[in-house]
């Protein structure tokens, strides 16, 4: 990784406009849900249009996400799908269709089903409303295209790999706002009844003010897809991306966010440093690309707050996907659909078992929709690209061994992903003479 100079002036110019932003917005509600002031003849335009939808990247994720957008409202349909791969174009499309059954939402003809690097575009004008869900390195050109075409997005997180796409996300946020445009970002848990019942107890001041937390995403890993005969180094990467930074940005960017991004919610703030250390020992192979299978994050945040963060990717260890955090009157503990708060007697305080609540991956596609509709505007970007970054300045201390603060590193301008790429360019992470990938060297490697 080169160290480049001339860095740009950031899109949050001090410490102190980025901790007003995010206090007067973390907390005010689990959508970010905005007032809206559009003129009465304007409030329900798309309130009779059949919306139209078209699905950018077409993995798992993509067809789970197509599938609960066309559940979400009923006057919709599915028009156009890209992918760079066709396979999983074709597959997803069977899919979805297989899914949705005769109900008609499903009307993506052949010629408008979009292959290559450049068939986002190309769906991305034939829709009302779009859906991306490729790998986060391509999140920020889709999401500022959408946006620059006028259209209502979800999309997943994270939404970049690299802080210059952060930056052009938020670029792109300001004027989705600025145009009232529908936009929501894949961190399910600003719709899960758990924690937005866990936000209510701490907006009450039931444990006083956080003062600490850990946060986990520990787990065994994810898939490997191997090479294949005859596939260019590019269509490696990208069919394996979840091993290459441009593409994934690794599992504390990819997975971990969530986590991060809850203490981020729950404390009202973004980090103002990190620092922390992490490697590879477990998952060490070459078809494992370039990143760690472990990570160790110390967060400080303006208020004094101090998050222990984990994350791991090794079979056969402890398993454990939850955050927990201490206040000055008690504790709070979240677990997927459990909350739990205690005083510091040991008294319990609140709790939420939700086995029968609502499926927050469906509800977030629901208040889209409805959101649309009635002419009111959601906005989840500028969080989205919060927590991105927050889990961009942890991978940078790990890889670098370095305390990174939030200030400095926003000005990077290291770049990741390129700005163009055909079947014909060179993958942005070259291997060695024996098929290896260079791994970050803390103490050696440089992320700014």
């Amino acid at each position: 990784m080169k160290k480049t100079s001339n860095p740009k002036k950031t899109l949050l110019s001090s410490t102190n406009s980025r901790r007003t932003f995010v206090k007067n917005t973390a907390l005010i509600s689990g959508a970010l849900v905005l007032p809206t002031f559009q003129m009465d003849a304007m409030v329900n335009v798309f309130n009779e249009k059949k919306l139209k939808i078209a699905l950018v990247g077409c993995g798992g994720r993509g067809t789970g996400a197509a599938v609960q957008a066309l559940r979400a409202d009923e006057n919709i349909e599915l028009v156009a799908m890209a992918d760079a791969f066709e396979d999983r174009l074709k597959s997803s499309l069977m899919n979805i269709s297989k899914e949705m059954g005769e109900t008609k939402k499903v009307n993506v003809k052949e010629e408008h089903q979009f292959v290559g690097f450049d068939a986002a575009k190309k769906a991305i004008d034939l829709a009302d409303v779009v859906i991306l869900a490729t790998p986060p390195g391509f999140r920020p050109q889709h999401f500022e295209y959408a946006i620059d075409a006028g259209k209502h997005v979800f999309m997943e997180k994270p939404v970049a790999t690299d802080v210059p796409g952060v930056r052009k996300v938020l670029a792109a946020a300001k004027k989705a706002k600025a145009n009232k445009l529908n936009v929501v970002v894949g961190l399910q848990r600003h719709y899960q009844s758990s924690y937005l019942a866990a936000l209510e107890q701490l907006k009450q001041n039931k444990i006083g003010k956080i003062v600490s937390g850990q946060v986990y995403w520990n787990s065994s890993g994810v898939w490997v897809r191997e090479r294949q005969p005859g596939q260019s180094e590019l269509e490696y990467q990208m069919r394996n991306w979840y091993y290459f930074n441009w593409l994934c940005g690794d599992h504390i960017l990819e997975q971990h966010i969530h986590n991060i991004d809850v203490a981020n919610w729950f404390i009202g703030e973004t980090p103002i440093s990190a620092q922390g250390m992490g490697g590879r020992q477990v998952r060490t192979g070459k078809d494992h690309g370039e990143i760690f299978d472990h990570h160790f994050v110390e967060y400080t945040y303006p208020s004094g707050a101090v998050v222990a963060s984990q994350c791991r990717h090794q079979p056969d260890t402890m398993r454990r996907v939850a955050e927990f955090f201490q206040g000055t009157k008690g504790t709070v503990s979240t677990a997927g659909d459990n909350v739990e708060m205690k005083d510091w007697d040991g008294n319990a305080i609140f709790n939420h078992r939700g086995k029968d609540d609502a499926n927050p991956y469906q509800v977030e596609h629901d208040k889209l929709f409805a959101s649309i509709r009635s002419g009111g505007v959601i906005s989840n970007a500028e969080n989205g690209a919060n927590s991105t970054m927050s889990a961009i300045i942890g991978r940078m201390a790990t890889y670098s061994g370095q305390i990174i603060t939030w200030e400095e590193a926003m000005k990077s301008e290291l770049k990741l992903v390129p700005d163009e790429l055909t079947w014909a360019s060179p993958a942005p992470v070259q291997p060695n003479a024996d098929g290896s990938y260079n791994i970050p060297m803390p103490g050696k490697t440089v992320v700014m």
